[in-house]
């Protein structure tokens, strides 16, 4: 049997939540990522001296340390991709949940967050603002983790800058280090205004809600009117 289809209001939350699950995905996975790689850091775990012979070779191999290098390798592959991943689902969230913020706000229905795609099929991130919420309590919190995340985007760009560039000098060199260390934050910051945004979401959805719930009650009670004793029953 066919389920009946969900009010635009529904289907767009349904989105956006989506969005938020898949981006929450990927932060766990990372965050278990950084916990596996640092089991083998080497400032922090001793490498046993113990050492084999190779048959046929000369020298001998120590092979404690081996697999603390070939872990160390492993790891940090997958700190890094899940890092990234990370990231880019955090950006889609937010940036996903203030378009459709920007949409309700707008008069329009949109049933699902709508994305641009790249020739390869990729989603492109729309734009992150959210305006017109004046009256939204969290207005101001909302404020601050945008601009912590323009921060964040600002600094990662400047850094790929100095990087691209053919030489940078020693103050160049520290400038480009610090910029990354900040760009590191973007996917955290990303999450956080996301949160805030699915907040905003909901208050933007009131009203649509509200004119739901009273077309029910219209329709429930044009029902009853109509209905004759011997139809219900009496």
């Amino acid at each position: 049997m066919r389920k009946p289809d969900l009010h635009w209001t529904e289907s767009l939350f349904d989105s956006v939540y989506a969005l938020y699950e898949t981006a929450r995905e990927y932060q766990l996975a990372h965050q278990a990522a950084q916990i596996t790689a640092s089991t083998v850091d080497f400032d922090r775990r001793r490498t046993h001296p113990g050492r084999i012979a190779l048959t046929g070779r000369s020298g001998t191999s120590e092979p404690h340390g081996r697999a603390q290098r070939i872990l160390h390798r492993l790891y940090y592959t997958l700190e890094t991709e899940t890092r990234r991943q990370f990231e880019e689902a955090a950006l889609l969230y937010a940036s996903g949940t203030a378009w459709a913020v920007r949409a309700v706000l707008n008069g329009e229905h949109p049933a699902h967050v709508a994305f641009q795609t790249t020739d390869r099929g990729d989603l492109v991130p729309p734009s992150l603002e959210i305006p017109g919420l004046d009256t939204f309590s969290e207005g101001p919190a909302l404020d601050a983790a945008y601009d912590a995340l323009v921060r964040c985007m600002q600094a990662s760009e400047y850094g790929e800058d100095l990087a691209d560039q053919d030489y940078i000098s020693d103050h160049e060199a520290g400038q480009m280090h610090a910029a990354w260390d900040v760009a590191r934050g973007t996917a955290a910051a990303a999450f956080t205004y996301g949160l805030l945004a699915q907040r905003a979401l909901n208050f933007a959805l009131l009203e649509p809600c509200r004119a739901r719930e009273r077309e029910i009650a219209l329709a429930r009670a044009t029902a009853a009117k109509d209905e004759t004793p011997g139809e219900s029953g009496v």
